[in-house]
């Protein structure tokens, strides 16, 4: 039922049919609470505290997934090069505890989150999970005094955190029918303000930059190679062209992850999964394939039930994400002014 809900909003969504504008005066409503919410924290009326360290936050106003985790660990990764020491913090979607609470690549995903444990894995920085982002910042800081730069993933709307750095990620949706939720799916307007724009697409045309504003940068996320999941070498994709192949995703946009995988030359059934789907139920129960490819994400949730992670036809594509570097440097300019000041 919630599947369906979720297939029928996503829909009409992207146009501003019949749904879009019965649902219009409570996007109205919405908009006008939001509003209020950051008028109380632009005037001082709720106080957003503020970190030891520089803050970059990296978010979406379009609700589901844009590619957030991969920015988030290249950027990570980018730091590292410039000469940070950064830490990682995160609600943890889907993960169950409130407090703060550090990820190792060891932790269990349903404690912590699925994105939380790719991004301590692929990261090689600290991670850290709550509720309350402030307390997850100085959690982590306490545990590593070291850190000298934080990324907060998806906090954009947490106001409560304050934050020197803001990037906000679309995707080839651009804002869909330009509506606030639910008769859109925006959790804020376009014209919100930002310090960068990442479009995560194969281009971004005229037409879709104008839509997201902010002069955008392009992200283009690249999975050339796969691995077992039981461990193993790694192998090009159009190795795996002469199997009978059934493509799994359960993340926010699953049609991205199957869009990449035919343009590397695959043939693929697809199986798309709802967000953060926890596999219990095993949905390869009945597949009929030689090789099932799934995201990174959707991997380190396999890999600790054991049904699935003894299953040979499991293969995991990771991908990477691919920008300018002038990004970069214009954010660890941002960084450093901050750290200075």
């Amino acid at each position: 039922m919630a599947s369906q809900l979720e297939s029928t909003l996503t829909r009409a969504w992207l146009r501003r049919g019949p749904l879009a504008w019965a649902l219009l005066p409570l996007a109205l409503l919405f908009r006008l609470l939001a509003g209020l919410r950051r008028l109380l924290f632009r005037t001082g009326v709720k106080r957003a505290e503020r970190l030891p360290v520089p803050v970059i936050v990296v978010g979406n106003i379009f609700i589901g997934g844009t590619g957030k985790t991969p920015l988030t660990i290249w950027l990570a990764q980018s730091l590292r090069a410039a000469g940070f020491n950064p830490g990682v913090i995160s609600r943890g979607h889907g993960g169950q505890e409130g407090a703060a609470l550090e990820v190792t690549p060891q932790s269990d995903p349903r404690a912590v989150g699925d994105e939380p444990l790719l991004i301590a894995a692929r990261a090689g920085c600290p991670v850290v999970v709550g509720r309350r982002r402030v307390q997850a910042g100085q959690a982590l800081l306490q545990a590593h005094p070291g850190v000298d730069v934080l990324i907060a993933d998806d906090g954009l709307q947490h106001y409560a955190l304050a934050r020197d750095v803001e990037i906000v990620l679309f995707d080839g949706r651009g804002v869909g029918n330009g509506w606030l939720l639910p008769a859109g799916p925006l959790r804020e307007p376009p014209s919100r303000r930002r310090d960068f724009t990442v479009v995560n697409a194969p281009e971004i045309t005229p037409g879709l930059a104008a839509a997201v504003g902010g002069q955008p940068w392009r992200m283009h996320l690249a999975g050339e190679f796969a691995e077992p999941l039981l461990g193993g070498k790694r192998v090009p994709l159009a190795q795996l062209s002469d199997k009978r192949i059934v493509a799994a995703a359960g993340i926010g946009n699953p049609g991205r992850f199957f869009a990449m995988l035919r343009a590397a030359g695959l043939t693929v059934g697809e199986l798309p999964l709802p967000d953060h789907h926890d596999f219990l139920d095993d949905p390869f129960a009945g597949v009929d394939a030689d090789v099932i490819l799934i995201t990174e994400k959707d991997a380190v949730k396999c890999r600790q039930i054991d049904h699935l992670k003894n299953d040979p036809r499991l293969w995991v594509v990771p991908v990477t994400a691919q920008l300018d570097a002038r990004l970069a440097e214009q954010i660890v300019e941002k960084c450093r002014g901050r750290s200075l000041a």
